[in-house]
């Protein structure tokens, strides 16, 4: 089964603001969703002290780093950061256009997962546009490698994510999630799971400028003899950690500005690895066709596809 409202185009039913702190910069960030026209796609507008506005298409081809979030932009002054967990929520909610007005330059940190984002445009509530979704169907296997890490896209009836991690703390381990994407499975299985960081790391964030803003509110942080600081624990018994990462693949992939239907695979990966995988389907229109409908047979060239090409594994990943 495939994300959306039946096949057909959606946006926001109204205007919805939230504010919170950037978990990069420690600023207070504020974004508002506002409802965009059929076509639109997902559209940052960075908004500056002195009027003007950076307008920012979440497209594959607008990526700019992925060191430790995902960031729109090539250049500080002109880009808005830490994407993922708002993309994922787009994704998971079948939200194909708006226009999100920051006035910052991330997106808030929140509680470090998506879930704020969901209960947010949940409570105002998406209304259809009356056009059909298009959606990116893989047609062949896709994958690339670095290192000890690998991502594939593979043929699949339906879109489904297999995500795993490894990592040398005891804590976390070998753990893998999988299943077959959809709102209510988004919202019940990965939607809350938060971003997670190493006590040994915090001190070398700082002085590069980075995790300001992360606080026990908003991270699950591992102390240096491998256990979890946080009061209440987790959210998802053991394995939140390799949840949060299949959440971040799906904001990621949210990047090639319509769903896909087909399978996600990955072992070790993180936001660069999910960028450059998705750089290498676009790249192969041999890979994958347009369809507008998820059932699949009206075909539309990949040239009237407006949302495509572009450009391991972070210690602290928002």
């Amino acid at each position: 089964m495939v994300i959306g409202m039946l096949g057909f185009q959606t946006t926001v039913s109204r205007p919805v603001t939230l504010s919170g702190t950037g978990v990069h910069s420690g600023a207070e960030v504020t974004i508002t969703f506002n409802p965009a026209e059929v076509d639109t796609g997902v559209v940052f507008h960075r908004m500056h002290d002195d009027g003007s506005v950076t307008e920012l298409r979440a497209v594959s081809a607008q990526v700019g780093s992925t060191d430790l979030c995902t960031v729109l932009g090539f250049s500080p002054a002109h880009s808005v950061a830490t994407i993922e967990h708002v993309m994922a929520a787009l994704y998971a909610l079948g939200l194909d256009n708006v226009v999100i007005e920051v006035y910052g330059a991330e997106m808030p940190i929140m509680d470090g997962s998506s879930a704020p984002f969901i209960e947010a445009i949940e409570q105002i509530g998406l209304v259809s546009l009356g056009v059909k979704r298009r959606y990116i169907r893989i047609t062949k296997p896709v994958r690339i490698e670095h290192g000890g890490s690998w991502s594939e896209f593979r043929p699949y009836d339906g879109t489904r994510f297999e995500v795993e991690i490894d990592f040398e703390c005891p804590l976390i381990g070998h753990q893998k999630w999988e299943g077959n994407l959809t709102s209510a499975t988004f919202k019940s299985e990965l939607s809350r799971a938060r971003t997670f960081g190493f006590m040994r790391d915090v001190e070398r964030l700082w002085a590069s400028g980075h995790a300001l803003g992360s606080s026990l509110e908003n991270s699950v942080v591992i102390s240096d003899d491998n256990t979890v600081i946080n009061v209440e624990g987790l959210r998802y018994a053991k394995d939140e950690f390799v949840r949060h990462k299949a959440l971040d693949a799906v904001g990621d992939l949210a990047l090639a500005g319509a769903p896909f239907i087909g399978c996600y695979r990955s072992y070790r990966g993180g936001h660069k690895m999910n960028a450059n995988a998705l750089k290498a389907l676009l790249s192969d229109t041999t890979a994958y066709e347009v369809v507008e409908t998820s059932a699949a047979r009206p075909r539309v060239t990949p040239r009237d596809f407006v949302a495509v090409n572009a450009p391991g594994f972070a210690p602290w990943s928002a």
